[in-house]
């Protein structure tokens, strides 16, 4: 379809809640493979609408763990419509995060091991799931979109301005090039 830019922190848009999606429809499927044209081409794993700058409740996950005998990832799209997260695990997993919209800035962020999850797929189906390991801690970052938070808000105070500055500074350098 079409790859999209990627709005990058600090924009406000970024800090949008974003609404439910009412009919998944085509102009629904239309937006999903855009989001994933442009998670796939950015290169990521994951992608929330609102980082191409629609606030609907919509994102997309490709973990691309395995390889195939070609040694390219093989790719396992999953869609998350209007998604829900309950009964988060008390055990925890710590991941260095990174994200599409603070690019090449990475930390550890500490997330529930284990996720409740309910959604709708790109075809209107209703999934109900628990959800664990590195999928688990992309769900909840990606929903953390949704709500308008970012991964680096997860950071103490100190940390999250150091990404910030390293972001702006890398962000002057390449505009100066």
């Amino acid at each position: 379809m079409a790859i999209r830019p990627i709005i990058e922190a600090p924009d406000p848009r970024l800090r949008v809640k974003s609404t439910p999606v009412e009919v998944v429809d085509d102009d629904v499927r239309a937006l999903v493979a855009d989001m994933f044209d442009t998670m796939y081409e950015a290169p990521g794993i994951g992608l929330a609408a609102i980082q191409i700058g629609v606030p609907k409740r919509v994102l997309v996950i490709d973990l691309q763990e395995e390889e195939g005998e070609d040694g390219q990832p093989i790719r396992k799209p999953m869609v998350f419509i209007n998604p829900e997260l309950s009964d988060p695990s008390p055990d925890t997993n710590i991941y260095n995060e990174g994200c599409l919209s603070v690019p090449d800035q990475y930390a550890e962020v500490e997330r529930p091991a284990t996720t409740h999850a309910r959604w709708l797929d790109e075809n209107g189906v209703q999934h109900d799931e628990i959800i664990t390991g590195m999928l688990a801690t992309c769900l909840q970052h990606e929903m953390d979109h949704l709500e308008g938070i970012l991964f680096i808000d997860h950071l103490s105070r100190l940390k999250r301005e150091m990404v910030l500055k390293k972001l702006e500074k890398a962000r002057r350098q390449k505009n100066a090039a």
